[in-house]
């Protein structure tokens, strides 16, 4: 080999080394205490591309490490991303700072997942203002009160499978999200399309909700892992594509909403579900919305109802397994209410119990279920955390808000490992600083269906404890190990109780 080759071999590699070592120092330049483990090209996530472990188990690493820093620097790749600490940090970026921090840093490949992508979890700029508005008109309080009246009939629905499964005298186990899949499926289809869902049937029925749900939210191992990957490092898509949302689940969503709302425009009878509501905001618009557009809307609908819901319903079930004078409390406020309407599951009745709206607060402090949430700077910014640091960030610039860890951090949350919905009362929610409780999100991009979820939680918490009794199953241990490989946080093993009628 001639001397020339070898001097541009040398030379290529040390220019490449000092690429690498300018790129990998861009924290250092700036002041900001970096995460170890830094390799090129993968950055710090080389173990999650490994299957070694996940995002949130590392960025939990991260969060004790420093724990007397506001911030901490990263590397997303060969991108600089920064991990924020200080609850005021938090506050800029969701709510203060918004317009710089306005888009979600998880995207979905539009040509993958059309669908998918109308969700407003991934839109931005007009598309998502459009699409929030529309939602927000469905989700107000007074439509709210409308689609309430669907719910309550699904509570029948659920009352009757679980008198058909629990005889007198006996106990009963349950895998708890199963089981509420059942009804959160049911309530999708009744209060979102205005059809049967087919949920409460043990048969299989491939125009059940539930099996629709099984397809998207339970995927093979390998495609699990794949998908959870590309969530949280949406790069990788362009060369893994990763579908979210499959042929035949697209094709069933299109062909209900197109079945759905031609029905709709034609009917002068009003229906209390989702899509009345699209109608009647239609022409009060003076125009037709897209179908495509729609089935978007329906899709979230079902994605935000069926799946977060349900995983939110079994975490609180266990909790009240695990602490049965709470489980004993909260049954009584539900029975001193409903005596009140008589025996109804009402909108009102459901608001009367704030006992309960504590137990439902305290348990997504404990049990997240999105671990943390990622965003994008757009334009440049400068962030001032509380031990003094000041930051620059500039566009393109990923940050991590580690909801997981601001919500069970012993600095905001005394005894943070106890379930104590006492936290909530009148007298003490006050203290809560909202930058550290976030299972919502805060700000501009809060979740749209906040209100539908905790309606439909209430409702199908009311419908069991009224007449049954959880108990603890050895099935399920604690501490709750949790998947590593998936989107949401969901146990490996299930969560396992047993039901008893009272």
């Amino acid at each position: 080999m001639s001397i020339l080759v070898v001097s541009l071999i040398l030379g290529g590699l040390l220019a490449l080394y000092l690429y690498w070592k300018w790129t990998y120092n861009y924290w250092e330049r700036r002041g900001v205490p970096t995460a170890p483990g830094v390799v090129p090209i993968a950055g710090n996530l080389l173990p999650i591309f490994l299957f070694r472990t996940n995002l949130s188990e590392i960025t939990n690493v991260w969060y004790h490490a420093f724990k007397d820093s506001s911030m901490v620097g990263y590397y997303d790749g060969m991108t600089p991303g920064l991990l924020l600490r200080d609850p005021d940090l938090v506050k800029a970026v969701l709510q203060t700072e918004f317009p710089k921090f306005h888009e979600n840093a998880t995207k979905v490949d539009r040509k993958l997942d059309p669908l998918m992508a109308k969700n407003p979890f991934f839109t931005y700029g007009e598309e998502w203002m459009t699409g929030r508005k529309r939602l927000t008109y469905a989700f107000s309080s007074m439509r709210l009160k409308i689609l309430s009246e669907t719910v309550r009939n699904v509570c029948k629905k659920f009352d009757a499978f679980l008198e058909s499964k629990i005889a007198p005298g006996e106990r009963v186990a349950f895998e708890m999200k199963d089981l509420y899949a059942r009804f959160t499926g049911e309530v999708v289809a009744n209060a979102g399309f205005g059809i049967e869902g087919y949920c409460f049937e043990d048969k299989p029925n491939p125009h059940s909700f539930r099996e629709i749900g099984r397809q998207i939210f339970e995927p093979s191992t390998g495609l699990g892992m794949l998908q959870a990957i590309v969530f949280f490092i949406p790069i990788l898509n362009k060369v893994c594509k990763v579908k979210f949302v499959t042929k035949e689940v697209d094709h069933f969503f299109r062909t209900i909403v197109k079945q759905v709302i031609e029905t709709r425009r034609g009917e002068s009878e009003k229906r209390n579900d989702f899509f009345q509501l699209m109608v009647d905001l239609e022409k009060s618009e003076g125009e037709k919305f897209d179908e495509e557009t729609l089935t978007g809307h329906a899709l979230s609908f079902f994605v935000d109802g069926y799946e977060t819901s349900s995983t939110t319903l079994s975490f609180i079930t266990f909790e009240l397994s695990r602490n049965p004078d709470i489980q004993d409390k909260v049954r009584q406020e539900i029975q001193r209410v409903l005596a009140k309407h008589n025996g109804e599951i009402t909108y009102e009745s459901l608001k009367e119990m704030t006992y309960l709206d504590q137990v439902i607060c305290e348990s997504q402090r404990l049990n997240t279920i999105l671990n943390q949430m990622s965003k994008i700077c757009t334009s440049t910014c400068e962030l001032r955390g509380n031990d003094g640091l000041t930051c620059r960030v500039e566009p393109g610039t990923k940050i991590i808000v580690p909801v997981y860890d601001l919500q069970r951090d012993p600095k905001y949350w005394p005894d943070p490992e106890t379930f104590d919905p006492d936290r909530w009362s009148d007298e003490r929610k006050t203290t809560v600083n909202k930058f550290c409780y976030l299972p919502f999100g805060e700000g501009p991009r809060i979740c749209v269906g906040m209100r539908m979820a905790l309606l439909q939680t209430k409702a199908g918490l009311v419908t069991l404890l009224r007449r049954y009794k959880i108990e603890r199953n050895p099935k399920t241990a604690y501490p709750l190990k949790i998947n590593l490989f998936g989107i949401l946080s969901a146990p490996e093993d299930g969560l396992w109780t047993y039901l008893k009628r009272l």
